[in-house]
């Protein structure tokens, strides 16, 4: 399942950035592992000139959780709620847990009260939703959002009714905040960003992420501009090629400086910041596996001995720029029985673009390693050399 946890601190400018702080937690797969519940692997994919000015406010500093997991608060409602949400590239609706919904997963998180809020507008538009791993039903209303002093007034979102499984009960947050186009919004609903830039709240109509590593903190997501502290590099940037998701071309993919071939008709790739690992085509998983000398575990994931110490660069081509990844990005060394277990942080999809090509997801093991910016206003993404 595709998941991201992020934070958000208020840390206002004048003309400048929204800056949203982001926390990091443990996957709810980890979580539900160490209580002996071992969930099947799915495919994560199936839900589905440089700025110079800082942004109009951040949301620092998200929480971090094993380099893995990020998430923040905001706040809904008169007078305000707050709710801990995953910032999701990969998705496009705002949601909440509600007093309607009396699940085990509801009743372990914080609940938005309708009643209590005197600018909140009821409908009886209702929703289901269906990620990777896990679904939830709700109910649509409208009401104030304040993302780090960005107020959206009367912003479409959803309120939970049912949450059936195991899937959120362990998430550390309340709902989650997508961040992609509107073509995939469920009930057709108007995302938060979209109402960002139609009630004209940005300085520039983008937003932008840093994913702290090592077990760090600081990270965030910044919303009307690029936070240039996050980063050391010029941006380059790569043209959108399908308005759904963030979806990017790749060019190519090289192990090791040697260009494997894979992507010289090209590739495609979705940047999502609520996929905790890299997603690998399924017809390329197995070459990749025996290039980093990867075991299969008995749980359908793969490790290497955390010993090894010749595992290999892995590079992205973006629109002629390469991008490596070394082995401290996609290997997480984890606590098992008191022993050291390296898990590679690579999954593979089945799933292909719309158009046929093989399908990347540049999920966290790679954001981590580059400042990311999601361009509305051009339909673009770009990266640049993490600090």
């Amino acid at each position: 399942m595709k998941f991201l946890f992020v934070v958000l601190a208020c840390v206002a400018f004048s003309e400048a950035l929204f800056r949203v702080p982001l926390q990091r937690v443990k996957s709810m797969r980890q979580q539900l592992a160490e209580k002996g519940v071992h969930l099947a692997l799915s495919d994560p994919a199936l839900k589905y000139e440089p700025y110079k000015s800082l942004a109009s406010a951040v949301v620092d500093p998200m929480a971090n959780y094993a380099d893995i997991s990020y998430y923040g608060s905001i706040t809904i409602g008169t007078p305000p709620q707050t709710f801990q949400v995953l910032f999701d590239t990969g998705s496009a609706n705002l949601w909440v847990d509600s007093v309607y919904c009396n699940t085990q997963a509801c009743n372990a998180h914080t609940k938005f009260n309708s009643t209590k809020s005197s600018t909140y507008s009821s409908t009886t538009k209702t929703f289901y939703i269906s990620y990777g791993t896990g679904s939830l039903y709700g109910i649509f209303g409208y009401d104030s959002v304040n993302v780090s002093g960005i107020v959206i007034k009367k912003q479409i979102f959803g309120l939970s009714t049912n949450e059936p499984g195991q899937t959120f009960l362990q998430a550390q947050f309340d709902g989650i905040l997508g961040l992609s186009y509107p073509s995939i919004a469920a009930g057709q609903a108007t995302p938060v960003m979209d109402n960002m830039m139609q009630q004209g709240l940005l300085q520039d109509n983008l937003f932008a992420f840093y994913l702290s590593r090592n077990g760090q903190q600081g990270s965030e997501v910044a919303f009307g501009g690029v936070d240039s502290t996050k980063y050391n590099s010029q941006i380059y940037w790569s043209p959108v090629t399908s308005q759904t998701y963030w979806q990017i071309e790749i060019k190519g993919f090289s192990i090791n400086n040697q260009e494997t071939g894979w992507c010289s008709q090209g590739c495609q790739a979705i940047v999502d910041t609520g996929t905790s690992f890299l997603t690998c085509p399924q017809q390329y998983m197995g070459y990749l596996m025996q290039a980093i000398g990867a075991q299969a575990d008995q749980f359908g994931g793969y490790y290497v001995n955390c010993n090894a110490n010749n595992l290999p660069t892995l590079s992205f081509n973006i629109n002629g720029v390469n991008f490596p990844l070394p082995p401290s990005a996609y290997i997480l060394v984890q606590n098992q029985g008191g022993y050291p277990y390296c898990q590679v942080a690579i999954q593979s999809t089945y799933l292909t673009s719309q158009n046929s090509q093989p399908l990347w997801i540049l999920g966290d093991v790679f954001l981590k390693e580059y400042y990311s910016v999601y361009d509305r206003a051009n339909n673009q993404v770009g990266f640049a050399q993490a600090v």
